[in-house]
């Protein structure tokens, strides 16, 4: 393939004159332009492809605001298949399938599409015919080929071979395809789908955080493994007092500890790790508490080192391996940046000669727009670059003010809102006055609040009556009346700030849209239901009730006084910093269903079907004889939705043993039900669950929470500032900026571009 790309016509930056050493910093004039050179003339026509190099600029400077990375090949051909893979279009496809393969699982074969995961009440499930959903999975395979055999073409066969990703990429396929086969020659009736199970790793590969963040765990599992084997430690050492605390003894109303949870040793480390959890607390320490109050110091004491200490310590470990990760992840996204954007300068700087009396290397502007006017970027940004490159009177940029310019990709304006609008009316004037002030808008939430306060009243006051005898008078007329002045206040806000001024607060948005559509169930009420009256009863006309219409129009009301988050300074703080996290967390929830989709794939392999309902057993609350169940068994409790039957149910059950409230049930249940080793299983998934996921993104909550803390309270007033900086660049001020040598040497190491200087 090497020899191949050989052959084509790879750039090459035209050489420099003889003499020419590594470009120095030349003093800027006026606006931070360069001083006029003596001059600056482009070279011959001849040997130069002049689109070749702007198409290579347009690619580096899309890479650049992308943050990736450069090394691909650069001729023509592979120029127009790169722009064309990144294209939104094709992206979107590529998305499209890898949710479409992972979505099969909740249509194959067991088919999640019944309305209950209840073993008792669910009904047979829709079971598609052979080759239905195999038809669909060989055209995402194909898809999934075509898309290897793109990364592979474009980065060249040298970076194929050292690149692990796409090597495993290919034999995932192989292996899929190869199972694909044998499904069909079994006429899908096999028991196991291998390829299932290596799904989530087609969205592992397709996203670069998620490899990082991958890559990231695997170099912390020395230290989360030291932790662990010293809580295994801890666990064995009070299992085995335990045992010795707890033996048989020759009455057996004083065994109840022993039988209930020290009967042999599975069952004594079962019974610690759950304490570990704390899920079953304080009912494996009641039986020997109630025989002598001194057995609590043993339990009391293992709670204490276990949870408290070792299980603590973790996060701490987990938290100081993790606190430079996003610093270290933006600084590798910075270097990208930077080098894409140098790599667009020395590109464009072939086709611009220098003068010999100096050694500055020089981009001229009229090329640069050519290049921008090609470049798919944010309209503001390329906007705000324009400007400030037309105010450089010579026209010549230096690689200083080329990187300059460019520095608006890392800066995100702050919105504009429209202006109000000028009434010539003193009256209206005084109305705009009136109505557009800040106390208006707390008079809002002080309605809100009494809003939300009738309804808690009336609530309360209906709670125990029967449906019979509920009267939705009082509560219908407080609807009304509250939603007529939420109307009014909407129309006197768009008054005094014009609609378009109104919509750009999503404060109003949330206000105006919750507004409008509780007006329009009120006048479907009335028009249904009539106005509100004494006797207004809760009857079935349509289809809602008058009471199913009435809760409604209250919890779209509960969910308006939410309008007043934005209004508590240090709570819009806290709101803000969680929903700006969510983008900054976007790998860990990957990373998430990475795990719960193939853990829900392996229960279904080994737990399907294990589940059975049992006879017309009576479930009462004693502890055991014949015709009653025990207390607290997952057959008492009725956790039959619990299961692995299917995938949907398999991700609900993985949930609630990751939650560990009373997941000693399912290690109970699935230990009789199938076999004592499913505990393993369990096990394993709390691990890497409830234990490794679930701290690692407490850590990495905390450090962002932390650093977007001190940033906001470090800032200056929207007021006084042009620009605030992303979420990217949130580390802005602890950032190092690549040397002019490293940017060059990782240029010179680049597989596909050569700098002739």
């Amino acid at each position: 393939m090497e020899e191949g790309a050989g052959a084509e016509k790879e750039p090459l930056l035209s050489a420099r004159p003889a003499g020419r050493g590594r470009p120095h910093q030349r003093t800027l004039g006026a606006g931070g332009c360069p001083e006029p050179l003596a001059s600056c003339a482009a070279p011959d026509a001849a040997g130069v492809d002049h689109d070749l190099y702007i198409n290579q600029a347009v690619v580096f400077i899309e890479d650049a605001i992308q943050y990736r990375s450069i090394n691909h090949r650069m001729d023509s051909k592979s120029l127009w298949l790169y722009q064309w893979y990144y294209s939104r279009i094709c992206q979107w496809v590529l998305s499209l399938t890898i949710t479409l393969i992972l979505a099969l699982a909740f249509i194959e074969i067991p088919s999640s599409l019944t309305i209950t995961s209840d073993v008792r009440y669910r009904g047979t499930a829709w079971a598609p015919p052979c080759g239905m959903t195999e038809s669909i999975e060989l055209l995402c395979f194909f898809i999934f080929i075509a898309d290897v055999s793109v990364k592979s073409y474009l980065i060249g066969w040298e970076e194929f071979r050292k690149t692990k990703w796409l090597l495993a990429y290919i034999l995932i396929l192989i292996v899929s395809l190869i199972d694909w086969t044998v499904s069909l020659s079994f006429s899908c009736t096999e028991a196991v789908r291998i390829r299932r199970i290596l799904r989530p790793f087609f969205l592992l590969q397709n996203s670069s955080m998620m490899k990082k963040t991958l890559k990231c765990i695997n170099s912390t599992l020395p230290e989360m493994a030291s932790v662990i084997l010293l809580l295994a430690v801890h666990l064995c050492l009070f299992t085995m007092f335990g045992m010795l605390l707890f033996a048989r003894t020759q009455d057996k109303k004083q065994d109840k500890e022993w039988v209930g949870y020290f009967h042999n040793l599975p069952d004594s480390l079962t019974s610690l790790l759950v304490l570990l959890t704390t899920a079953n607390n304080p009912d494996v320490m009641i039986p020997a508490y109630s025989k002598n109050r001194a057995y609590s110091i043993f339990f009391i004491l293992f709670t204490v080192l276990g949870n408290l200490f070792l299980m603590n310590l973790l996060t701490a470990i987990i938290y100081n391996q993790f606190r430079g990760y996003l610093l270290k992840s933006v600084q590798s996204s910075l270097l990208r940046r930077r080098l894409g954007i140098r790599a667009a300068f020395e590109v464009l700087c072939s086709m611009t000669e220098s003068p010999v009396n100096t050694q500055e290397l020089c981009v001229r502007s009229n090329t640069l727009l050519q290049v921008l006017q090609k470049v798919e970027m944010d309209s503001c940004c390329k906007q705000a670059i324009l400007r400030t490159l037309k105010s450089c009177p010579n026209g010549i940029l230096s690689a200083a003010l080329f990187q300059k310019l460019f520095d608006e990709l890392d800066k995100d304006p702050v919105k504009q809102h429209p202006p109000k609008p000028e009434y010539q009316s003193l009256f209206l004037q005084k109305v705009q006055f009136a109505f557009g002030h800040r106390f208006f808008g707390y008079l809002g939430n002080v309605v809100a609040l009494a809003n939300i306060v009738s309804i808690c009243v009336v609530l309360v006051l209906d709670a125990d009556k029967q449906p019979s005898e509920r009267d939705d008078y009082v509560l219908g007329a407080i609807n009304c009346f509250f939603i007529l002045y939420y109307l009014l206040e909407m129309l006197l806000k768009i008054l005094a700030m014009g609609f378009k001024r109104y919509l750009s607060y999503p404060s109003n948005r949330f206000d105006g849209l919750l507004t409008v559509i509780l007006l329009v169930l009120e006048v479907s009420t009335f028009a249904v239901y009539g106005f509100p009256r004494r006797g207004w009863r809760p009857e079935m006309m349509g289809l809602l009730s008058l009471w199913d219409m009435v809760r409604l129009v209250n919890m779209l009301i509960v969910f308006r006084f939410l309008r007043i988050i934005p209004n508590m300074k240090f709570m819009a703080l806290v709101v803000s910093t969680l929903l700006d996290l969510v983008r900054n967390l976007r790998a860990f929830a990957g990373m998430l269903v990475v795990v719960f989709y193939a853990f829900a794939i392996i229960g279904i392999v080994l737990f399907k079907g294990a589940v059975v309902p049992m006879g017309n057993i009576s479930v009462s609350n004693a502890t055991s004889s014949n015709s009653t169940l025990q207390c607290g068994t997952y057959e008492q409790l009725e956790y039959w939705p619990n299961n692995f039957d299917d995938f949907a149910a398999a991700i609900v059950t993985l949930w609630d043993v990751m939650v560990v409230n009373n997941w000693q049930v399912f290690l109970d249940a699935f230990s009789r039900y199938a076999s004592p080793w499913s505990k393993v299983y369990f096990v394993a998934w709390w691990l890497i669950s409830s234990v490794i996921w679930v701290n690692l993104f407490v850590a990495l909550l905390l450090e962002n929470f932390i650093h977007k803390w001190d940033r906001h309270s470090h800032r200056q007033s929207l007021s006084e500032i042009e620009y605030q900086t992303t979420e990217e660049l949130m580390f802005r001020d602890v950032l190092q900026e690549p040397t002019e040598e490293e940017l060059v040497e990782k240029l010179h190491q680049h597989p596909h571009l050569k700098l002739c200087r």
